[in-house]
């Protein structure tokens, strides 16, 4: 994180420990994801420990500690998506991406979420990549669907 984008993001703030949620949130808007780097200098600008940024921020869901990849996956493992074969889709998608849930394709091009629920139970199981929602997916299905992604 450059001492510009660390500006721009400290912006509206007030270095207030009570700020650290919004700082995280502004700082993963910005960079698109939380640095290593960042929470140093949120550390140091907010005067908590980096453990307890850490702490804070391993809680949520909605922080993230890589870069993220061009195209985001989320794999739903929901009640009904659970029930219908989500954890499949999940294992398939590991062992293609040679990934786990959080973390980045060596080649930058997928990201990998885990999510509770995208809502849309009826479809289960579900994937999304990007903005598309792939619904009633099977491992047939979902190996067709990312041969068709590379070959684009």
């Amino acid at each position: 994180m450059t001492k510009d984008v660390f500006e721009k993001v400290m912006q509206d703030f007030e270095g207030d420990p009570a700020d650290l949620i919004p700082v995280l949130q502004r700082a993963q808007k910005t960079e698109g994801y939380v640095s290593t780097d960042a929470v140093g200098r949120i550390a140091r600008w907010l005067k908590v420990s980096e453990h307890e940024i850490y702490g804070v921020a391993t809680f949520y869901s909605q922080f993230r500690f890589h870069p993220p990849g061009n195209h985001h996956i989320k794999a739903c493992l929901g009640t009904a998506c659970h029930v219908q074969g989500g954890e499949q889709m999940l294992f398939v998608l590991q062992r293609r991406l040679g990934i786990s849930p959080g973390e980045t394709s060596s080649d930058k091009e997928y990201d990998l979420e885990r999510v509770a629920c995208l809502g849309c139970c009826a479809l289960a199981p579900v994937v999304t990549i990007d903005e598309t929602t792939y619904g009633q997916m099977s491992v047939l299905k979902l190996q067709r669907l990312l041969d068709e992604r590379e070959n684009d």
